[in-house]
């Protein structure tokens, strides 16, 4: 019997990116890195105070490999990859955009009615705290089923870890955040467009528009599961990881 190959060094292992949203940090990925394990380089950011998509970016190259990478973002961090990408689109080796968006803030009054929320969140957590205001804000970011339980109590745990000059300047990232249509119809690394079936901020529908604008994409619904699609369904999400690591580019 031959004896058992050594694991991979670090400098063997494929370097997966993995990029959180809004308010979140690495607990967003905790249940994917745990199950790739010693086999992917898995690497997550902490924003700080950055205050734009292209400052996340840069970032975010700051830490990946000379060579090639993978790139998975959830919410704001898919419109973070989508940035990477236009900076050094010839690094990215795969991509994959979770429950985010490409559209730029809506001209008029849509514009408007999104800034005056958000400052309005900002108001409640420089008044009265960041669980505070996730307790109001993150309803929505779940299945309803999960509304009130252990994972949505988990969720308020990750905000009260940010503070409101870090939510203050995401807020003003997302706000300047450009269109990115052309960015993701440009892409030709292998893509996955992955969605929770209940995602209410970010619907399928705006997935499926996405991928219309790259059919060579693939879309990936991920069942019983709203925004919070890694924590929510973390088997589900972690299969579909698999599956695109082994994707030859």
């Amino acid at each position: 019997m031959p004896p058992t190959p050594p694991p991979p060094t670090r400098a063997e292992r494929p370097v997966l990116l993995l990029l959180p949203g809004l308010l979140c940090d690495e607990q967003v990925w905790a249940q994917q890195r745990e199950a790739l394990g010693a086999a992917v380089d898995c690497r997550v950011p902490d924003w700080g105070l950055r205050a734009s998509l292209t400052d996340m970016a840069e970032q975010v190259l700051s830490m990946a490999p000379a060579g090639g990478f993978s790139l998975a973002g959830h919410s704001m961090g898919g419109r973070v990859a989508l940035e990477v990408v236009r900076l050094a689109p010839q690094r990215v080796q795969r991509l994959m955009l979770m429950d985010t968006g490409v559209d730029p803030l809506p001209e008029g009054e849509a514009g408007v009615q999104e800034r005056d929320k958000r400052l309005a969140l900002l108001a409640i957590a420089r008044e009265h705290g960041m669980r505070a205001m996730g307790a109001e804000w993150a309803r929505g970011m779940v299945h309803p089923s999960r509304l009130d339980g252990p994972l949505f109590a988990e969720i308020l745990a990750m905000i009260e870890r940010r503070s409101p000059p870090q939510f203050e300047a995401q807020i003003n990232a997302l706000l300047a955040r450009p269109d990115a249509r052309g960015v993701l119809a440009g892409v030709r690394c292998p893509t996955v467009l992955l969605c929770g079936r209940q995602d209410a901020w970010s619907p399928l529908a705006r997935h499926e528009e996405m991928q219309r604008l790259l059919p060579a994409s693939r879309l990936a619904v991920i069942e019983d599961s709203g925004h919070m699609s890694t924590m929510e369904q973390p088997a589900a999400v972690t299969q579909a990881l698999r599956a695109w690591m082994e994707t030859a580019t």
